[in-house]
């Protein structure tokens, strides 16, 4: 996992789908923003371990998670995160961290996989905040949209913070509720967003706009934020490339395709599918 940015199925920068999101440990730990770590303690007497049959499914549970490789070396987390687990017995915050850097390695490859690792890290560990976190960024790259919305608003009742909040929203749009990720683009803590986390929300309420059938309003979204075509960062690209599609969706055909080809210029990796699209306009 690198940064959580939301994608869609052709590799749009206002569709979900294609994410770049997620990658390193840190990176998940940045984008959040949280106000810190800690506990939810609401509802312990019917979900702690005082709950009946609650061994009996704990054991399934762990009968039931993927295999670990030999030798992960959990020294490789965030420092961070190690900080978050050492709440739990040694045992448990050595399998635990093992289980999130295998979530963390198979997130772009094997998704499925990786969900069930992420999953396994919620059931060791499922009152720190990272671990929900983690479960509701791979649930959503693996197209979990349900599961990574509960995920990712148990993170932040128990973390706090702005964070998470384009995940959210673009979750919203894959469950087919693209009110719902305007209503959150509205929200107080979309202003305490930094500056990179504000342009992938604007990318995702355009998308929902778009959904909507709100042509001219989706381009307005992404107005506010300044796409320029002295933009170099990705960010600036991924920006650029959502303004070309809502001007194609606007019938502005011949602008479109100047920022598609600015895209091409700057996304030396090819992290978008820019160049596709402009050889679908010629």
């Amino acid at each position: 996992m690198n940064e959580h940015r939301p994608g869609r199925d052709r590799q749009s920068s206002n569709r979900r789908g294609n994410t770049s999101s997620g990658g390193s440990a840190s990176g998940a730990r940045r984008h959040s923003q949280r106000a810190g770590s800690g506990r939810d303690d609401r509802d312990s007497r019917t979900n702690g371990p005082n709950r009946p049959g609650f061994r009996e499914e704990r054991l399934d549970q762990r009968h039931a998670e993927p295999d670990l490789p030999e030798g992960l070396d959990t020294k490789k987390l965030d420092p961070m995160i190690r900080q978050d687990l050492r709440v739990l017995s040694k045992e448990n915050a050595e399998a635990t961290g093992q289980h999130i850097l295998m979530a963390m390695d198979l997130v772009d490859d094997e998704p499925t996989l990786a969900l069930a690792h992420a999953r396994a890290v919620k059931n060791r560990a499922g009152r720190v905040g990272i671990a929900r976190e983690l479960n509701g960024v791979v649930a959503y790259h693996a197209g979990e949209w349900k599961e990574a919305l509960a995920e990712l608003r148990a993170a932040r009742r128990i973390s706090g913070g702005p964070g998470l909040l384009v995940l959210m929203a673009d979750c919203e749009r894959g469950l087919g509720r693209p009110e719902k990720a305007i209503e959150l683009g509205r929200s107080p803590e979309a202003k305490e967003l930094d500056e990179e986390a504000r342009i992938e929300l604007a990318i995702v309420v355009a998308g929902a706009r778009l959904d909507l059938g709100q042509k001219e309003s989706a381009l307005v979204t992404l107005e506010r934020m300044q796409p320029s075509l002295d933009g170099a960062s990705l960010s600036s690209a991924r920006l650029s490339y959502a303004y070309a599609d809502a001007l194609i969706a606007n019938g502005r055909t011949e602008e479109a395709r100047q920022w598609f080809e600015h895209v091409v210029s700057v996304d030396i990796d090819e992290t978008t599918d820019a160049a596709e699209r402009l050889a679908e306009l010629n």
